[in-house]
């Protein structure tokens, strides 16, 4: 029987996360038929590569996505809530990478390793919403452990790269850096503060109570991949580093863990990575896991500032298992579970 194939549409294509979706659909062999590759109007004409050949990339309104079987968004909130209703009233149905529907409580909010079996149910908005690049890992450690003893309480401060506020944002960085060091004027245009040589501990917007719009979806994003009313506390920071977010964890559970089995837990579970030889000091950074599509775990130990209390280190590649990798696997359990994709399709 003839492999059936799908025309895919990359909208954002031409910025971090599209880039890399394009380029993990075509190392993962995804069975596409047709690319279209779409971005703003400045981007429009230029050439963008997929599968070794070039796809000139489109404007979104020239497009006839009659013709488009499924559109992975990565072109921001705003652009996701205008324009999902048009895509999906077309009979496409959107893998969304932004923020915009994640909470929607009829659109699936998938990490495939910890819960595709929601994607049996299909998606009754013709949604299917990635997470926030930090709670992707995030729950992928998370479900491991909870398999050992229930997750009580949750504490984690992330080590966020650039490359998670966009193009401009490393651009700013590289900038900066060599500004510094030539002893030349830095401006900040993207960063609240100067980036390079700093840390700015604040992402997103601070709401009255103080906690930062960020803190409040991964918190958010957590309870409902995981199902789970667990205690979340959150402090997100930007750091100098290109691309790989950092995250530090403390947990407490309902019963005591102990090391060994934890450490187990991370290494049998799905997409997950220990590294964590003491005595040599080997640990996974951000610079040594760039490119790869693992969540990394180190510094696994006790808590003995609680009871039943572990912590550890996650990290991972923010544009590829925190964006555009979970995508293309989503994709690929939608065509596992309906090769036609009718129950992904929005519901009259």
């Amino acid at each position: 029987m003839q492999k059936r194939l799908y025309n895919v549409a990359v909208i954002g294509a031409t910025g971090n996360a599209g880039h890399n979706t394009l380029k993990i659909l075509a190392e993962r062999k995804f069975p596409v038929d047709k690319i279209c590759a779409i971005a703003s109007d400045r981007s429009v004409g230029k050439k963008v590569s997929f599968n070794d050949h070039d796809v000139v990339v489109e404007k979104f309104d020239t497009v006839d996505f009659s013709d488009i079987d499924i559109a992975i968004l990565c072109a921001g909130s705003s652009f996701s809530k205008s324009h999902a209703k048009y895509l999906t009233d077309n009979g496409v149905t959107i893998i969304d990478k932004t923020a915009a529907f994640r909470l929607e409580p009829k659109v699936p909010l998938v990490v495939p390793e910890i819960n595709a079996e929601v994607l049996e149910k299909g998606a009754p908005l013709g949604i299917i919403s990635t997470p926030n690049c930090v709670a992707v890992p995030l729950a992928m450690a998370l479900k491991a452990l909870n398999k050992i003893a229930p997750v009580e309480r949750v504490v984690a401060s992330t080590y966020q790269s650039v490359s998670g506020a966009g193009k401009k944002a490393i651009d700013e960085l590289y900038n900066q850096t060599k500004s510094t060091i030539a002893t030349t004027e830095i401006t900040s245009e993207v960063f609240s503060k100067q980036i390079a040589f700093n840390v700015i501990p604040a992402i997103g917007n601070i709401y009255a109570n103080g906690v930062s719009d960020e803190e409040d979806k991964i918190a958010s994003e957590l309870r409902k991949i995981l199902m789970a009313n667990i205690g979340v506390a959150v402090t997100c920071v930007r750091v100098p580093v290109f691309i790989g977010h950092g995250i530090s964890v403390a947990c407490e559970f309902s019963k005591e863990i102990s090391v060994s089995d934890a450490t187990s837990a991370f290494e049998s579970f799905p997409g997950m990575l220990v590294i964590d030889r003491r005595k040599e000091e080997i640990f996974a950074t951000p610079l040594d896991i760039q490119g790869e599509d693992a969540v990394f775990v180190s510094r696994i130990r006790k808590d003995s500032s609680v009871k039943n209390g572990l912590l550890f280190w996650v990290v991972s590649d923010n544009l590829r298992k925190g964006a555009a990798l979970n995508s293309v696997q989503i994709a690929e359990n939608m065509i596992r579970i309906d090769p036609t994709l009718k129950i992904f399709k929005k519901k009259k």
